[in-house]
């Protein structure tokens, strides 16, 4: 059984919904947008700084911190807010793991946690016409602003995952599971995660 699930996706690709759904449907507890509302009130970041500082690509810098242990951000006072940021993100999830139980959607834990054998890492995708209908079903974009937020926000997470892992964003390797939630629907991707981490 696994005690940790993380989550990466693609936008609109309805992993986040997957993720609160798998985590009330296993008991655990739910990982998403609360870690960088916690890091950001930790580092007494105002609220309008977070979505700028949020997945910013900060370059080999952030990479070389990604690895550095829980508690190395007191030894970087002179790092700029978005690497603080992260290293805060970091040692929350770290933290997570160590209660277990959980569900952590997004913020590379799947990295982060990468040697930990009680963690099962997926990835969520489906192809842009699906994800672009989804956003404007369940966002209320129009389609202009559809297709424009699911290549921008492809592309912030693409960046911020390979500046903190050095690695290529979706890579199928990195993953125990790969589901395309546009072919297999939402219900279906969350009935065969729970039947995977038991």
């Amino acid at each position: 059984m696994y005690n940790i699930v993380t989550i990466e996706r693609k936008f609109a690709s309805g992993g986040n919904e997957i993720g609160k759904r798998l985590a009330e449907a296993l008991g655990y507890k739910l990982y998403d947008r609360n870690i960088l509302l916690e890091a950001a009130k930790n580092l007494k970041i105002p609220f309008v700084q977070i979505e700028e500082l949020e997945e910013a690509s900060a370059g080999s810098l952030l990479f070389n911190l990604s690895k550095t242990p829980i508690g190395g951000i007191s030894k970087n006072k002179d790092l700029p807010l978005a690497d603080k940021l992260f290293l805060e993100e970091k040692r929350i999830i770290e933290e997570a793991a160590k209660e277990g139980k959980c569900v952590i959607v997004g913020r590379a834990a799947g990295y982060i946690l990468r040697e930990r054998e009680d963690c099962l890492k997926v990835f969520i995708h489906a192809e842009d016409e699906k994800r672009i209908k989804r956003a404007i079903e369940k966002e209320g974009y129009s389609e202009q602003e559809a297709e424009n937020a699911v290549r921008k926000n492809d592309k912030r997470r693409s960046g911020f995952y390979r500046s903190v892992t050095s690695h290529e964003w979706g890579d199928p390797k990195r993953h125990e599971l790969y589901m395309d939630s546009g072919k297999l629907s939402i219900d279906l991707c969350l009935k065969l995660l729970i039947e995977a981490v038991k």
